[in-house]
């Protein structure tokens, strides 16, 4: 079931059904880590500023001096964790290291009026770094100075766990997503299961059953096109029937008046005694006779073309009858007519149109192969289902020639008598029995000319 440019309308719903779901998906998970990576950054913050407060509580002014009261063991609690470690720094006058680590980077700028700690971003040993700076003044009136005392913490910690969190929120909503998808393809399969089984009935109707489509238990949308498809088999079913009225009609206006003149040729041809009078009068019973041959093959290829109406056939007697009814004109050429094949071979065609073409190809075999050839009638079984063919071992055709046997018109010969339609309405009948016909030439001389049914 495809659209104009070839794509499936079923893929195209589950492109644009799936895939907004798919970017919001990602979209999600990306705003979900920076909202993750902000709250661990407001928890780091938090920390810092504590740590730095309770650092800079340790720092004691004595007289000019300072009283830094920092146990070692707090200093172990700061360095335990290698990726998590807190590194500090003590500096007086700021940017003059006293105590802690030295490598740790000052800040950039330092905000004018801000009191108690300030945070900012730095890198050390190419880690990310967050730092809490706080400022403390001590010493005389007259003599003031400024200890500045700062704590920072590596950041990998913070992004493991925004990972971490937004991968225990993405998970669920991924197998949720999994989940909508098979849902939404079953949806979709089921929404178009109407138009499936329309293609099915469509496909599996015979070629010419015309009668209008039934769908009983489906969408509007599909009763609208079921609607359109049954007004046009209606259009083409009253098309049909009115040319088979005119070739109805046809037939019966033309051969009429050319079997009458074929009877007063006959007859005219007994009672004259004039050589050249009996000359032109051969001329013009070839004439007739070819005229009628042409428009029977004329109507037969075009009731080919409108209808076949199958029916259970035995193509094997079918084929012995034909056999036995052409016989004696093949005895009076002076050739061999038999059949070979099968006794029964059971299946479902227009036993009609079967006996026109087996008719045709003995009629062809009998006009293009020379007196005394031997011509094969012969049905056999094949897996996939009947082969019914002709064989003769008459002069055959090049390989050129087999190239166009089936094209209407087209001669092989130009023996009198033949019109050029009788393998193109061999071939019609084969396709509108769901077959094929083919031909293909006889070692060392000869043809064969096979049609394979279903």
């Amino acid at each position: 079931m495809n659209t104009a440019s070839g794509q499936s309308l079923r893929r195209q719903l589950l492109l644009w059904l799936l895939l907004p779901q798919l970017v919001l998906w990602a979209g999600g998970g990306a705003l979900a880590y920076r909202i993750a990576l902000s709250y661990a950054e407001k928890g780091i913050d938090q920390s810092l500023t504590q740590s730095v407060r309770a650092l800079a509580r340790q720092v004691k002014p004595i007289g000019s001096g300072l009283l830094i009261d920092f146990p070692r063991a707090a200093q172990d609690v700061l360095e335990q964790d290698p990726k998590d470690r807190v590194s500090y720094t003590v500096s007086s006058p700021p940017g003059k290291f006293l105590l802690g680590n030295q490598s740790l980077p000052q800040p950039a700028s330092v905000p004018v009026g801000i009191e108690g700690p300030f945070l900012y971003r730095t890198e050390l040993e190419g880690k990310a770094l967050r730092v809490a700076a706080m400022d403390v003044n001590y010493g005389e009136d007259n003599a003031p100075q400024t200890l500045r005392v700062q704590v920072g913490k590596s950041l990998v910690v913070q992004r493991r766990i925004a990972r971490e969190l937004v991968a225990d929120m993405l998970a669920p909503l991924l197998a949720a997503g999994v989940l909508l998808s098979l849902l939404v393809y079953g949806g979709i399969r089921r929404g178009l299961a109407p138009l499936t089984r329309l293609t099915a009935q469509l496909e599996n109707r015979s070629v010419n059953a015309l009668s209008p489509i039934g769908m009983t238990q489906a969408p509007s949308e599909v009763h609208a096109l079921v609607q359109a498809i049954n007004g046009l088999l209606g259009e083409v079913e009253r098309s049909v029937h009115q040319e088979k009225r005119f070739l109805d009609d046809a037939a019966h206006q033309l051969r009429t008046p050319l079997a009458g003149l074929i009877s007063q040729v006959e007859l005219a041809q007994h009672e004259t005694s004039d050589p050249a009078l009996a000359e032109r009068l051969v001329k013009v019973h070839t004439g007739a006779q070819r005229s009628a041959h042409l428009v029977h093959q004329l109507l037969t290829l075009a009731r080919a073309e409108t209808h076949v109406r199958r029916a259970p056939t035995d193509l094997a007697a079918l084929a012995r009858d034909v056999a036995r009814d052409w016989t004696p004109r093949a005895l009076a050429a002076g050739m061999d007519l038999g059949y070979e094949g099968v006794d029964h071979l059971p299946m479902e065609g227009d036993p009609l149109q079967l006996r026109e073409a087996m008719a045709n190809l003995i009629d062809n075999a009998l006009r293009y192969t020379p007196t005394g050839s031997t011509i094969t009638l012969r049905v056999d079984a094949t897996p996939s289902g009947a082969s019914l063919a002709v064989e003769d071992n008459g002069p055959g055709l090049s390989q050129d020639d087999l190239a166009h046997v089936f094209q209407r018109f087209w001669r092989g010969s130009q023996l009198p008598g033949g019109c050029g339609l009788g393998l193109a309405i061999v071939r019609e009948i084969a396709h509108r029995h769901g077959g094929e016909a083919t031909v293909t030439a006889i070692a060392p001389h000869g043809l064969r000319v096979a049609l394979r049914l279903p």
